[in-house]
């Protein structure tokens, strides 16, 4: 298909890889693997990116499309407690706190076309287009305008692979994350000529779910779906190419690369242990729960200390908090403390688990800052902190190969002067360019 661009303002480009690492990318650019980004590498700046905390996609997207922190847009997890309760709330779209930049580019009279944005569910007006990415639960809830609900279903658009069967279903998973590529580019190309945008977003998540799955086999020349999984970044980079092209198509080379960005939205690496925060809590006195196994953070005893939440934030048991909380400011800043003294000396075979500790008043800022957690906990690359209450080993595996890292997402413009990427400039450096 031959898109039509109308250049009337400057326009921008955005495509993000969730989960991709800037060792990754890096790799691949020097190894032959993605040879049309070798061209990008000599005709831009591949940058390394630090993402906000908790490294987990309901966070790191909230952040980027805001331009804000937790402390302001208000996502500190996927789940959160309900106010003055135990029981979780899975977060979404409505709970954001704050203005997207799209919201300000609407203010500006521009349009916006925006497909796969994770952490948009259910959609909502934006100024021209929304197709939500994950979570999202039905497809009917996640199309603004829902005119275009009907056209998507024809092409049998998808949102995501289906992750409890493609976690164990190699093959199905690689079948459907063709399936699902090949979805995108429909969707970009029928969209591409439904309005005269001047921001056009597309994100594509199976980056992720192949790296949780198979991040020994991306690494690993000698695993056996090792040539699969390089196969399908090749199919990453093509699409990377046709969306190139396409954008430029009609100008002259030396603007190629002006207002085309890519990014992801945390970094990846091979998991060397699981660690289950909620058993170490339980193991040195800080956590009980009224039944055996439990099955929710909600059934813990009301004389427990702290909880932890998916993956690394760990909840003291307040009185201003939660509705039968035990300690007052004095003494939970006094617990804090003794915690994080604990926590830093947690080790595995001699090794530390942990690089930092941190209080909530040392990375985030603004209205929100009263929900943060007490404690947000950042790893060693290879140790995988989790929040599961049921689980009795601090240290153990199951079958996921790969897990974030904070500090390894990337990005890439063909500005040279920009200093170190941080997810939440980005924002502001959009909004500059579309005046």
């Amino acid at each position: 298909m031959i898109f039509r661009f109308k250049r009337k303002n400057p326009k921008i480009f955005v495509l993000g890889l969730d989960g991709v690492p800037y060792s990754l990318v890096k790799k691949f650019s020097e190894d032959g693997s993605w040879r049309f980004f070798e061209r990008l590498m000599k005709n831009g700046a591949l940058q390394q990116m630090e993402v906000t905390l908790p490294e987990v996609s309901a966070v790191s997207w909230p952040s980027f499309m805001t331009g804000k922190n937790p402390g302001e847009h208000g996502i500190y997890g996927f789940t959160e407690f309900k106010e003055n309760s135990y029981e979780l709330h899975y977060n979404n779209f409505n709970d954001l706190r704050c203005s997207t930049f799209w919201d300000i580019l609407a203010e500006r009279k521009k349009q916006c076309i925006i497909i796969n944005q994770p952490g948009t569910y259910p959609a909502k007006a934006v100024p021209g287009i929304l197709v939500s990415g994950f979570v999202a639960v039905e497809l009917a809830k996640a199309v603004f305008p829902l005119r275009y609900l009907a056209p998507l279903r024809r092409m049998n658009y998808q949102i995501d692979i289906d992750t409890h069967r493609c976690r164990t279903d190699h093959n199905r998973m690689f079948r459907e994350l063709e399936d699902t590529l090949q979805v995108r580019q429909k969707a970009l190309e029928f969209f591409w000529e439904e309005i005269d945008w001047d921001y056009l977003e597309i994100v594509k998540t199976g980056t992720d779910r192949l790296q949780h799955y198979l991040f020994d086999a991306v690494i690993d020349e000698y695993h056996p779906m090792h040539l699969d999984c390089i196969a399908y970044y090749i199919k990453i980079e093509r699409f990377i190419k046709n969306c190139w092209e396409r954008f430029y198509k009609g100008q002259s080379q030396d603007q190629e690369g002006e207002n085309f960005y890519l990014l992801s939205d945390h970094g990846f690496c091979l998991i060397k242990r699981e660690v289950y925060l909620n058993a170490w809590l339980r193991k040195n006195g800080y956590l009980e729960f009224e039944k055996e196994p439990p099955e929710e953070i909600s059934e813990l005893k009301k004389t427990s200390k702290a909880f932890c939440l998916d993956p690394s934030r760990i909840y003291l048991h307040r009185k201003d908090r939660f509705p039968e909380g035990i300690f007052n400011d004095a003494q939970a800043l006094t617990l804090r403390n003794e915690l994080k003294e604990k926590l830093l000396e947690l080790e595995f075979e001699g090794e530390k688990v942990l690089r930092a500790v941190y209080f909530p008043e040392e990375i985030y800022s603004g209205a929100e800052l009263k929900n943060a957690p007490d404690l947000i906990l950042v790893s060693k690359p290879g140790f995988d902190l989790k929040g599961s209450p049921a689980k009795k080993d601090i240290f153990t595996n199951t079958d996921l190969k790969g897990m974030h890292t904070f500090d390894d997402a990337f990005f890439w413009a063909k500005e040279r002067n920009l200093e170190k990427a941080k997810i939440t400039e980005l924002a502001r450096i959009f909004l500059e360019k579309i005046s």
